[in-house]
Parts: structure tokens; C-alpha cells; sequence
């Protein structure tokens, strides 16, 4: 179980936006929260984006997550604390994002970042599967769904003005 930022590095922002959002809270500001945990028997990711990495939240994705009487693996942070679980150290997913993120996606908006941690968590969850596996699953999955253009460059509320 762990929990990451997605977003631009504050080198990237003016020194005013900087001096602006200095010290208003824990990890990087203004950037989406996503929370994730693995199942160490199965190797399967479960992800989502949070509106914050509170007690409430976390704790709520656990239960939701986690068998009765499971071990939960996570880091030191104060909202998983009094967890009804038993509680070791954790294991990173993040990097593969943050590497996608910085190495190919460059931006994700907050209004898509939700379906591509899904993306990620699918792409882990299916990496051992032979390629007509992932194909037959892919196209299952895209059933009943799609993405209108006009959904995809609807305003997103940036103040960047950015469409996407």
C-alpha cells in the first residue's frame, strides 16, 4: 500500500507560484494524489486517484482492498496508523508511473489521470500473460465504453486554460 503525486516538479513553476504554494502542505502542491496497493500473492495492482492522502481516504482504500486478517504492507505515514491490520513496510508500483510521467506522457491533467493509473494498474496486473491474452482482455474491457472527442477536450478547470 502506497500512496504517490502526479504532477509537474515545483523547479518547473515560477519563483512567485512557488513562493505562493510554499509550505501550505506534505508532498508537492496542488498535484492529483493517487493511492495504490499490491497483492503480494497475486501480484495484482488496485489504484485510484484520491482527493488526498488523509486518514480517511487511505484507510477507507485499505478496507476496501484488503482481506480479513491480511498483512498490510506501507510506509510511516500517520494516516495509517490504528489500521485493523496487521502492518509491515511497503513496496513501490509508483516508479513505473512516475517513469511513464516523466519520460513519455510529460503532463497528465487531473481530469485523465485517473484512467491512466488504471492503465498502469491493468498493464501490471496482465504483464505475465502471453500478447493474445492481453488482446482478448483489452477488447473485453473496452465494452459499453467510450471516450467522445468532445468529452476528451472539454475544459478541465486548469487555470493553465490547458484542454486536456
Amino acid at each position: 500500500m502506497d500512496e504517490t503525486y502526479v504532477g509537474g516538479k515545483p523547479r518547473n513553476m515560477s519563483s512567485a507560484k512557488r513562493k505562493e504554494l510554499a509550505g501550505t502542505g506534505r508532498g508537492p502542491v496542488r498535484t492529483p494524489e493517487v493511492v495504490g496497493a499490491k497483492d503480494r500473492a497475486t501480484n495484482q495492482v488496485a489504484a485510484k486517484v484520491v482527493k488526498a492522502t488523509d486518514k480517511e481516504n487511505l484507510q477507507d482504500f485499505v478496507e476496501d482492498h484488503a482481506a480479513d486478517g491480511a498483512t498490510v504492507y506501507t510506509d510511516e505515514a500517520k494516516a495509517y496508523e490504528m489500521l485493523p491490520f496487521n502492518h509491515d513496510g511497503v513496496e513501490s508500483f509508483w516508479a513505473t508511473v512516475r517513469r511513464a510521467y516523466e519520460g513519455r506522457f510529460h503532463k497528465i491533467s487531473p481530469k485523465h489521470l485517473n484512467r491512466c493509473v488504471q492503465q498502469f494498474a491493468g498493464k501490471h496486473n496482465s504483464r505475465d500473460s502471453g500478447t493474445l491474452a492481453q488482446v482478448t482482455a483489452l477488447v473485453a474491457g473496452l465494452a459499453e465504453k467510450r471516450l467522445m472527442y468532445c468529452d476528451l477536450i472539454a475544459d478541465n478547470g486548469l487555470p493553465s486554460g490547458a484542454r486536456c
